[in-house]
């Protein structure tokens, strides 16, 4: 082949390969950008998704657990994680709880289930469930309809009672279910009513704890309006229905007035030797000490 055929191909070739190398270039810098927004809509969307997923968990299945701060880490165009801090409020005590860190991608949520599954200690004198950070106790609530449960029902409340100079939360589980006004003329005014405990999973716990979520809601100042918002949480967080346990509840409890709104226990706060006076309460099946906090001369109980 002549040299200078070669030689003019060679050319060609080179200003092929460069208009190549050019346009290439072109539809990268115009593709990146497009790219990086698409990725962050999706990101975003799956963040404000989680974001209201965990408030609405915690609104419904979390006795007496507030989330003090929710906040995003290690966020990226393709994903990243929500880091949400804890506490409970024991009489005016705010005790630590276990912090989640859930993550999220374009298309998908994971909510930290490791961390709000407690965790349970046995030994040969004693079992109890414990927040897996703090290693705070759990309390545990008897649902009524469960007769067997692996370490028994509990009543801690003569235990609690003796204690000094401290502020608790026990978590009360009736011997069957009755209306707030029921309760709360059994319940001495120096105790606050801090959550609700209406419906559980019924499932066999002889074996052990077998993790079921209990839902309920705090009562807060207005009883009435708190338990509409705790329906309307309910059809929310099982918009699709899948949930049996909140349907039952759903299907039995929706159209009631909540006077008429049957409870199968409650969370209470307050100085232990308060919990003194519930002692020989006919109502009270179980009674399971949670979180305890020293009282400390700068801070006042709320009661």
């Amino acid at each position: 082949m002549d040299t200078s055929i070669k030689t003019a191909l060679k050319k060609a070739k080179r200003k092929q390969l460069l208009k190549t190398i050019i346009i290439s270039i072109i539809v990268v810098l115009i593709l990146l950008p497009i790219l990086y927004k698409t990725g962050n809509y999706f990101a975003s969307k799956s963040s404000s998704r989680l974001h209201d997923q965990l408030f609405l968990y915690h609104a419904i299945a979390q006795p007496n657990i507030r989330i003090d701060s929710q906040v995003t880490s290690h966020s990226s165009m393709f994903g990243g994680n929500m880091i949400t801090n804890r506490s409970k409020n024991i009489n005016g005590y705010l005790v630590p709880w276990s912090t989640l860190t859930s993550s999220y991608s374009w298309f998908r949520v994971d909510i930290d289930h490791n961390e709000l599954t407690p965790g349970f200690y046995s030994s040969d004198t004693d079992f109890y469930e414990y927040d897996k950070q703090t290693k705070n106790k759990v309390a545990t609530f008897y649902h009524p309809s469960i007769q067997d449960y692996y370490d028994g029902i509990q009543n801690e409340l003569s235990e609690i009672s003796q204690m000094e100079n401290h502020v608790a939360e026990v978590a009360l589980s009736f011997n069957q279910p009755y209306t707030l006004k029921e309760i709360q003329a059994k319940i001495p005014d120096n105790l606050n009513i801090a959550w609700l405990y209406m419906t559980s999973p019924i499932v066999d716990e002889s074996n052990g704890p077998a993790g079921m979520p209990v839902y309920g809601f705090d009562p807060s100042d207005s009883p009435k309006e708190a338990y509409n918002s705790f329906i309307e949480a309910l059809e929310k967080y099982d918009a699709k229905g899948n949930n049996e346990t909140i349907q039952t509840f759903l299907n039995e409890n929706k159209n009631k007035p909540f006077d008429e709104v049957k409870i199968l226990g409650i969370m209470l706060t307050g100085q232990t030797e308060n919990f003194k006076a519930l002692e020989n309460q006919e109502l009270i099946r179980g009674a399971s000490v949670g979180a305890v906090a020293q009282v400390v001369p700068y801070i006042k109980p709320e009661k």
